[in-house]
């Protein structure tokens, strides 16, 4: 009841009837990453706006920022970091704890991105231990929230390749576009092969059809063949191709919080409703 008289200012009935039904729902220790490597297909859009979805269900909710361009920080109204948070610091140890600052939102965190994250990428690709003591600070970090969501960079790297074996679901957005099947083959392939790594950890999440625009043929043509495609993994929901979500992004706010009556943050949180559901038939 707080939560509704906290929100019922802002926010249209559909989605505080959403809120309250995802309220209900208690699930703990949830990962996801958000990965593709092609850009501009919506990978920044889904992570900031699942997380914000999440964390107005009450949930303890943390975004991780992976990508170079900091765009998941920016598109809530913070800075990026000086220094990217993974690189080993010799004069002082700094904690990711540390690092971490609470978004305009309540329950949510966010783990800022820097530009010169590019340079975790090379340490990785280096020096392999990193790995190890990279994923253990992430772990201990992780185990702090419900959901955990992690905003890729555009490509198979080792930072993508990271954040996958750290999460225990991964999302998949693909755009309506002609190019959307492109690299999806190998995205399945290297997810497929973590998943082999930790069979009882990563699974499919879901892809997710972005710029949707059901007046368009071509739309049709690419849901079906994605569908065809990727079968009961392919999200019922789709995300429409609407203005109002750049307009977010330039303002820092999520597009639920933006513009709540719109389709776009209507779509949001349908979405996270079909995630939390099929975990509670699984």
């Amino acid at each position: 009841m707080h939560q509704e008289t906290i929100l019922a200012g802002s926010l249209p009935f559909f989605l505080l009837t959403v809120l309250g039904k995802i309220g209900t729902i208690r699930l703990m220790g949830r990962v996801f990453c958000v990965a593709n490597q092609k850009g501009g297909v919506g990978k920044t859009t889904t992570a900031v706006s699942l997380a914000d979805a999440f964390a107005k269900s009450s949930a303890k909710t943390l975004l991780i920022d992976f990508d170079p361009q900091c765009n998941a920080a920016s598109g809530l109204g913070l800075e990026p970091l000086q220094t990217a948070p993974f690189l080993p610091i010799t004069e002082s140890a700094v904690s990711l704890a540390d690092l971490i600052v609470p978004a305009q939102i309540p329950n949510l965190d966010v783990l800022p991105g820097s530009r010169n994250t590019a340079e975790v990428e090379v340490l990785l690709r280096t020096k392999p231990d990193e790995v190890i003591r990279i994923h253990e600070q992430l772990q201990q970090t992780i185990g702090q929230y419900d959901f955990v969501l992690f905003d890729c960079p555009p490509s198979l790297g080792r930072l993508t390749q990271l954040a996958l074996f750290s999460s225990t679901e991964v999302f998949i957005p693909i755009q309506c576009e002609f190019f959307a099947m492109e690299g999806l083959t190998q995205m399945i392939e290297v997810i497929q092969k973590v998943m082999e790594q930790k069979p009882e950890q990563l699974e499919f999440g879901g892809i997710l059809l972005t710029m949707y625009n059901a007046s368009l043929e071509l739309t049709h043509e690419i849901e079906r063949e994605v569908r065809d495609f990727g079968g009961e993994i392919v999200f019922k929901t789709v995300i429409p191709r609407d203005a109002t979500i750049s307009e977010a992004q330039s303002h820092g706010k999520p597009i639920i919080d933006y513009a709540p009556r719109s389709h776009g943050a209507r779509a949001y949180m349908e979405l996270c409703m079909e995630i939390l559901d099929h975990r509670r038939k699984m």
